[in-house]
């Protein structure tokens, strides 16, 4: 068989060893969309997003003023602090980032 023939042959199997993983880095990809989507779409928790999803849960909403009040979430009125945002809230425990999120997002859209 020349080098030739051979090649031709060997280029398909290669390939369908390569759609699997191709089809695993589909599939990451889009999870990591889907992340985004659901947590802070239009980026008013600035860096706390972030912050949140590395957090350990659950935790309180002491907790999370005591470590994370001084962050800057955009609101509508401007840019208020973790701790001012939560401040009319009363305590309460998060199970999830996202908890948190759905929290400070229907508290700044008020």
């Amino acid at each position: 068989m020349s080098d030739d023939k051979r090649g031709r042959d060997e280029n398909p199997e290669d390939e369908q060893r390569q759609q699997p993983e191709r089809k695993r880095e589909e599939v990451r990809d889009r999870a990591r969309e889907d992340r985004a989507k659901s947590g802070d779409p239009d980026g008013r928790l600035g860096g706390l997003d972030a912050v949140l999803e590395a957090q350990d849960y659950p935790i309180t909403t002491d907790e999370l003023v005591e470590a994370y009040g001084d962050y800057d979430i955009e609101t509508q009125g401007g840019t208020e602090s973790l701790e001012e945002v939560l401040a009319p809230t009363d305590n309460q425990t998060y199970d999830s980032a996202d908890d948190v999120r759905s929290r400070l997002l229907g508290l700044i859209h008020r």
